[in-house]
């Protein structure tokens, strides 16, 4: 995940693109956007790629999940240090700081935080490097449902471990999770009538397109919509 795909239409965040931080709290040891009822037993969490949790597309998806019923957060997993595509710092070496193992340790604290605050069911969705933390913690009972959104570093591997329901939405021009290889994710899921799945390549869209998209562009906005869509049918489905 350290090529330009990744990093390709990188969004703009400035306080007017993604709104003012009073929506944000402390939980967990880590800033979150919040979005919703904290009243409310079911929980999701929105993990992001590494542009983190202030991207615009992230937040007003927190919002649209929130009107559903669910107390939604959008965890800052990079501690005030996103990847900024031009500040001579290659992603590669930005990886080296911000590895999704931390990530994943970040993730339990917060769900044991909101188990603490009395929420009974949380499900988790991941966008790129998200992705790989909301697998592991498919591994076990740290969520009830999960979505992968173009995920990257996520293998044949920790597929096979998974133990909740999955939803799977890759892309057709998709260089960390190629349409081959989410081929491979949903003959492993079918293998496992036990685990409820759903998987879908979306044509002619590019990694990164349920975050990252032109909003002029018709198409595109109605690719990232009908993911966004399908990840709320998931949580409504598994999440209760």
């Amino acid at each position: 995940m350290s090529g330009p795909q990744c990093c390709s239409n990188p969004p703009i965040l400035k306080p007017e693109s993604y709104g003012v931080d009073n929506c944000v709290e402390k939980l967990g040891g880590l800033n979150v956007y919040v979005a919703g009822s904290p009243n409310s037993k079911l929980a999701i969490l929105l993990i992001s790629n590494v542009f983190g949790y202030r991207v615009p597309n992230l937040r007003k998806l927190a919002e649209n999940i929130a009107a559903a019923g669910f107390f939604v957060l959008v965890p800052d997993f990079f501690y005030g240090d996103p990847f900024v595509y031009d500040n001579n710092r290659p992603l590669a070496v930005w990886l080296q700081d911000h590895g999704t193992d931390k990530g994943f340790e970040d993730a339990k604290s917060i769900i044991n935080a909101l188990k603490g605050k009395g929420v009974s069911a949380i499900g988790a969705a991941g966008f790129c490097w998200g992705a790989k933390v909301v697998t592991e913690l498919a591994k076990s009972d740290f969520i009830q449902a999960a979505v992968l959104l173009h995920p990257s570093f996520v293998t044949l591997d920790d597929i096979q471990e998974v133990k909740v329901p999955i939803a799977i939405q890759g892309a057709e021009i998709d260089d960390y999770s190629p349409p081959e290889l989410v081929k491979q994710f949903e003959q492993i899921l079918a293998a496992k009538p036990e685990v409820d799945s759903f998987v879908k390549i979306f044509p002619k869209a590019e990694h990164g397109w349920t975050m990252s998209y032109n909003v002029e562009d018709e198409e595109a906005v109605k690719r990232a919509e009908e993911a966004h869509r399908n990840t709320l049918a998931w949580f409504v489905k598994h999440v209760k």
